[in-house]
């Protein structure tokens, strides 16, 4: 149990993840620091003016932020013993938690909704969150990317502390954190290759399911469906399937989607069968809560989405741009997929993120892409992100697009993505969709705000 009296520092805390739990801590009434390799000396951070508005202190990452007052201090997988903060720490004695860690003791202290899957977990808990806070139950909740509704409140958007009893977090499966986490009732959406190899995936879906009181599974992704405890809980778009909430009906009017769950109309401000099937797995969470289909409909109605997922920067000469965090195979496919609808013909930019991550889904980025590409779509790529470490650059994004063009599909490289627009240019027409993805980069927003400034 935590106190006022207890102070933690969080290393790399401009992090999604950290910055979350930080804002989370500092909530309950802990007194919250933390330092960032990316805070510098005289230049203006955004995540950093936000945490300091709200009382968190932020420090450059030289060790000056770490004291004997501090109790705890949090550090993510990405932070190495050779970072100053974390020297310091162990010659004050100060104990040293994970972030995985201190997420597991917060949803020991709370009547936790964990959602899981190797896809939509932001989008399904901000828009449980949406419905539980329409309900007024008040929850809290610890997300992985910013809701626009908490954004437009001047805050990051990654979390926020209610009065209610419920807390919605995110259960990561790519580090494995997922299986520390007792949820009352666990989400399970869907399972793809992504991190790990689907064998281990599902090993570890499993603790997932076997850890919560109250499960649902996805029984439109056959895998899910696997890890089933029983129909009278599970959630399909599938009409011949056995589930106890079912989403049909469905059409795509440009920006809208609309269906029907177990009979009850639903209409959001979103695209694609993807953000049908996140609606579906919310309302039927928050049934099992008590909370009835009409009310979740009324909720979603004014859901305003969360940033980089699938984010309509607007339309320029009949263009429309779109931001997104596409960056699995299957979510790549899938955006691309959204954005048909929308436009005679999509024009895909993406930059993948680690050589190793890149090398090891390969073949999938190159099967799930050219599946979806239409004969007049066009998939473009700039070289992988590289966040620093040590790695082998052993694999280009090139190969990916060379595999791809082998396979008859509009395949092209742009190893700096500065030069994208001047290149893709002449292959915008008024009736097209340009879709930026890409993951991981703090840069990207910039990245995507540059080109919507340049169309």
């Amino acid at each position: 149990m935590t106190s006022s009296r207890d102070h933690y520092f969080f290393i790399g805390i401009a992090g999604t993840g950290m910055s979350a739990l930080a804002q989370f801590m500092h909530g309950t009434g802990v007194s919250v620091s933390g330092s960032d390799r990316f805070f510098k000396p005289g230049e203006y951070n955004d995540t950093k003016a936000k945490l300091e508005a709200l009382g968190i202190t932020c420090f450059t990452q030289d060790g000056s932020g770490i004291h004997p007052g501090i109790t705890k201090v949090i550090v993510s997988t990405a932070i190495e013993d050779t970072v100053p903060e974390v020297r310091k720490t162990r010659e004050l004695g100060i104990p040293i938690l994970k972030r995985s860690e201190l997420l597991a003791e917060i949803t020991a202290s709370r009547k936790t909704i964990a959602v899981g899957g190797t896809s939509g977990k932001s989008t399904t808990s901000a828009m449980i969150f949406d419905i539980l806070l329409h309900a007024g139950l008040d929850p809290s909740i610890i997300s992985g990317a910013g809701l626009v509704s908490l954004i437009e409140r001047g805050l990051i958007g990654n979390a926020a502390v209610g009065k209610g009893d419920w807390l919605v977090i995110e259960a990561d499966e790519s580090d494995g954190s997922i299986v520390q986490y007792h949820a009352e009732l666990g989400v399970l959406l869907n399972i793809d290759k992504d991190h790990k190899e689907i064998d281990a995936l599902k090993e570890i879906f499993t603790i997932f399911r076997d850890n919560s009181r109250l499960f649902l599974a996805n029984r439109s992704h056959h895998l899910s469906a696997s890890l089933s405890t029983g129909s009278e809980h599970d959630f399909t778009i599938r009409a011949d399937q056995d589930a106890a909430y079912t989403a049909t009906h469905f059409v795509q009017d440009g920006l809208r989607i609309q269906f029907q769950v177990n009979g009850v109309p639903f209409s959001l401000q979103t695209v694609g069968t993807h953000n049908m099937e996140n609606a579906l797995a919310a309302a039927a969470t928050a049934h099992q809560l008590g909370v009835p289909l009409e009310t979740a409909a009324e909720a979603l109605a004014g859901y305003k989405g969360i940033y980089r997922r699938h984010q309509v920067l607007g339309n320029k000469g009949g263009v429309w741009l779109i931001d997104d965090y596409a960056h699995n195979p299957v979510k790549c496919a899938r955006s691309i997929e959204a954005c048909q609808p929308l436009a005679g013909k999509v024009v895909a930019w993406l930059q993948p993120h680690g050589y190793a991550p890149t090398k090891f889904l390969r073949a999938d980025f190159v099967q799930e892409i050219a599946s979806v590409l239409r004969p007049q779509d066009e998939i473009w790529m700039s070289e992988i992100f590289y966040a620093g470490g040590t790695t082998i650059k052993d694999i280009s994004a090139e190969d990916l697009v060379n595999d791809i063009r082998a396979m008859g599909k509009n395949a092209f490289f742009v190893p700096d993505r500065v030069n994208l627009l001047n290149r893709l240019r002449p292959h915008l027409d008024e009736d097209t969709v340009l879709l930026l993805m890409g993951a991981r980069d703090p840069s990207l927003e910039a990245f995507a705000a540059h080109v919507w400034n340049e169309l």
